[in-house]
């Protein structure tokens, strides 16, 4: 196996700015000095396991272009852009887009009034992409993903706002196994869930909250916040080695190990990875032309 290559960008303008989850309160601000502490000895963690952490440099007014993960998502050398909900984080893009387009990667964007927050909302267990929607991406844009790529799509609706991100509640292990926390889904999306993933490792609330699902895979090493005693116990059951490392002051913003990095060759868990660069279909239409509407997201 190739070592992954991980996007990461260094916390120098982090900070809690404005409020767009639950998590976030601009009057408890993150300690600037813990914050590059906490993101220095996860990079030690991801060197130390054979990752090359490709660096994206910093910029001033955007605090949460630390968290990676929102950039877009891969697919072989196609990276497809997220277009984020909020005004806040829309200046992110261009920096994220230049980034792939300068590594060798096709960029393309989703339509115009589509919203998508990237690998925290689409991730890949085997062939079958699983795509959070409601509180940041919507169920349309997910679609037109799957037809774009080519590939089986599963949208799950969260229903809890702490959880707004996907990878806030799932996280694929391999093909066959992933952690999740339940109670981020409503009934319909834990029984897909179910359904569609060999192995579940649950949760329990009182970890969830402490963000122990976003957690990052290489290979059979699994890394995440320090405060999962339970999960760590039940990864290690399942042959999983676990790094715990301290992110509270990431936490303070609704982020985590996950958040914090992005694949560039793809997470262990998509199948495509191994799989030769297949000819994708054509690009599709914008729905919305069709009179065609996303699911009611209430």
């Amino acid at each position: 196996m190739k070592n992954p290559r991980i996007l990461m960008c260094s916390p120098d303008f982090y900070g809690i700015e404005y409020e767009i989850n639950p998590w976030m309160n601009t009057r408890v601000d993150a300690d600037p000095a813990r914050s590059l502490f906490q993101w220095r000895a996860l990079v030690a963690i991801l060197e130390n396991l054979g990752a090359t952490i490709e660096r994206l440099e910093p910029a001033r007014g955007l605090p949460d272009l630390v968290f990676t993960a929102n950039a877009g998502i891969v697919y072989h050398n196609l990276f497809l852009s997220s277009r984020f909900r909020f005004e806040v984080r829309r200046g992110e893009t261009p920096l994220f887009d230049r980034r792939f387009v300068d590594a060798g990667f096709r960029v393309e964007s989703l339509p115009e009034g589509m919203f998508f927050e990237g690998a925290g909302d689409a991730l890949f267990c085997g062939e079958t992409l699983f795509a959070g929607y409601r509180f940041r991406s919507d169920a349309l844009s997910q679609q037109w993903i799957g037809e774009r790529l080519g590939v089986e799509t599963l949208p799950l609706e969260l229903v809890d706002p702490r959880y707004y991100h996907l990878d806030t509640c799932f996280c694929p292990l391999s093909s066959e196994q992933a952690i999740y926390y339940p109670g981020a889904f409503d009934d319909y999306g834990r029984s897909v869930l179910a359904a569609r993933v060999d192995r579940l490792i649950e949760v329990h609330a009182d970890e969830a909250v402490s963000f122990s699902c976003n957690a990052v895979v290489v290979g059979r090493t699994v890394i995440l916040n320090d405060v999962s005693p339970r999960l760590k116990r039940d990864l290690e059951a399942n042959g999983y080695t676990v790094r715990a490392t301290p992110l509270s002051e990431f936490i303070k913003a609704g982020g985590s190990a996950k958040c914090l990095t992005f694949r560039i060759d793809g997470e262990d868990a998509a199948s495509w990875k191994r799989e030769a660069i297949r000819r994708l279909p054509p690009r599709p239409a914008d729905p919305r032309k069709n009179d065609l509407h996303s699911p009611p997201e209430s």
